[in-house]
């Protein structure tokens, strides 16, 4: 709210003068665009994972999960969403399921779309613990210009599939984890629209 209330109170201010008032209600039109929270309805299936967030599949590999979480040294399956600046930034539980973990992690910032980004880049995982026993990693990661990550889950919560549970300012990325056996269903340049998109459905 303040980055939207701030540039029109310098339009206000600014009223005289025409420059000064249309670059401010443009700027705070701008940072409303950015801060949008839209309505979303997730699938009502089981067994399926939606997409943490808006955006561009980056990657859909496997990888270590970050070692903050305990999910051990092996490889799991993982899909990397890309937010760009035009993108909605809130991010959503991917799954319904209890917050077992969240741990935060300064680093570098480095652009989000970079392979390295999810190893050096400031980031907060989160581990999420379903009533079937699965346990998956969602990885919100700073970028080049994203300078703070919010995260409002908590150690004992219980996240419904597409709520929302955090936020990245400005051009960042999303990595989910999901257990051996999983089929990934997204695909790299795919668009993803965060708690409606399923992205994998669990062994």
């Amino acid at each position: 709210m303040p980055f939207v209330l701030g540039p029109l109170g310098v339009a206000v201010l600014g009223r005289k003068r025409t420059w000064v008032r249309r670059g401010a209600i443009a700027s705070a039109a701008a940072c409303a665009a950015f801060f949008r929270h839209p309505h979303r309805v997730p699938p009502n299936r089981t067994g399926v994972v939606v997409a943490p967030a808006d955006g561009e599949v980056a990657l859909v590999d496997s990888a270590v999960p970050p070692s903050e979480l305990d999910m051990g040294t092996e490889p799991l399956p993982r899909i990397s969403i890309f937010l760009s600046v035009l993108d909605v930034h809130v991010q959503r539980s991917p799954v319904g399921g209890v917050v077992r973990k969240v741990v935060h992690r300064p680093g570098q910032f480095l652009s989000a779309d970079l392979a390295d980004a999810s190893e050096v880049n400031e980031r907060n995982s989160m581990l999420l613990h379903t009533p079937e026993g699965h346990d998956i990693a969602v990885v919100q990661i700073a970028g080049l210009l994203a300078r703070r990550i919010v995260c409002d889950a908590k150690i004992g919560d219980t996240l419904p599939i597409g709520d929302t549970y955090g936020l990245i300012r400005f051009g960042s990325r999303v990595d989910t984890y999901f257990p051996a056996g999983t089929t990934l269903l997204a695909e790299r340049g795919q668009r993803t629209i965060g708690a409606e998109t399923v992205i994998a459905q669990l062994p």
